[in-house]
């Protein structure tokens, strides 16, 4: 594991990043700065492929909205009005989109700079967010690793709270698999007919839907392309794809494909322990990146489940231990 200075913070703090490599020939880049992941490369007959969205300084991290590569939280995705109760107690967040909390607020962890600990091929980053960060209750101690193993990314998510909260913890990777482009020719096939649609107000209705035979349906192969411009309501209010995949009625042990996506010679594979995938299509992306420019998968629970009791829970109590895994896994088309 290699690291060097990313950049300095407005503040004074110095920012590493560390690559990390694999015997395969694999190699990411993860900044302290929000835990992102800046550059993931895969090996190509003629040469490594940088197949995720991101950049080489932490200067335009620092103005970034779309959370490139970032670990989002303490509750990634989105909380109503942001507000919610917990054991009879009202709590409220700062809004930061649409009238909801997205990815933890203005202030969310995507913005804060990680303890590092390299721990031989593993890059362990560490988070304490006191009691009241972000409106949220409780200190929550988090803990994020990510090491290569072989063909694969694996990151690995942990966290304890000294009082009771809500957590929901994902990565932000948007990618794209010709390293160039849009990613409308990919294919997609996404294991899942059922999704939690959204109303107006861009948060879950609490239904819980299947789409076999519509435009999201992607129990086939599918490039993004194909009905993305199809007249439908989610698709119309999003612009584009934007929509949680359950995958399961509650997290599991065991990882399960949550997704593979193919293009230009190279397959992705992700796995999971979560419950859902959001899949988004960089509806907004702009500047440096073109519209449609990269593909989050961001595995999770669910948007708004806090004020979803029908939903799996994400509250996280004194004495329980918060833990989930994801794997990128790349391998020749």
């Amino acid at each position: 594991m290699q690291s060097k200075l990313f950049g300095t913070m407005p503040d004074g703090t110095q920012v590493h990043a560390f690559t990390l490599r694999s015997s395969a020939g694999l190699t990411a880049t993860i900044t302290q700065y929000g835990g992102r992941i800046a550059a993931l490369s895969v090996p190509m007959p003629e040469g490594p492929r940088n197949v995720t969205l991101g950049f080489d300084r932490l200067e335009p991290y620092l103005s970034d909205v779309a959370h490139l590569g970032a670990i989002t939280g303490r509750y990634a995705n989105r909380i109503s009005n942001g507000r919610f109760t917990l054991d009879g107690r009202d709590y409220t967040l700062p809004i930061n989109s649409a009238g909801n909390t997205l990815h933890g607020g203005p202030g969310g962890f995507a913005y804060k700079v990680w303890q590092a600990e390299p721990d031989g091929e593993t890059l362990r980053l560490t988070l304490h967010s006191p009691d009241g960060d972000q409106g949220f209750p409780g200190g929550l101690d988090a803990v994020v690793e990510y090491r290569l193993d072989g063909d694969a990314l694996v990151i690995d998510y942990a966290a304890t709270s000294d009082a009771p909260t809500v957590l929901n913890l994902t990565n932000h990777a948007y990618f794209n698999l010709a390293g160039t482009g849009t990613i409308l020719g990919h294919a997609l096939q996404i294991p899942s007919t059922r999704v939690t649609p959204l109303s107006e107000a861009f948060v879950p209705n609490g239904e819980i839907r299947d789409i076999a035979g519509t435009a999201f349906d992607f129990s086939t192969p599918t490039p993004f392309g194909t009905r993305i411009d199809q007249d439908d309501p989610q698709l119309r209010l999003s612009k584009g794809y934007d929509i949680c995949y359950v995958l399961a009625d509650a997290p599991r042990a065991a990882l399960v494909l949550a997704a593979t996506v193919t293009a230009s010679g190279i397959v992705m594979h992700t796995l999971t322990t979560e419950p859902g995938v959001q899949l988004y299509t960089g509806n907004h992306l702009g500047g440096a990146f073109p519209r449609f420019g990269g593909f989050c998968l961001e595995t999770q629970h669910f948007a708004d489940s806090p004020n979803r009791p029908n939903f799996p829970s994400t509250v996280l109590r004194p004495g329980q231990r918060f833990a989930s895994r994801t794997t990128y896994r790349f391998c020749a088309e």
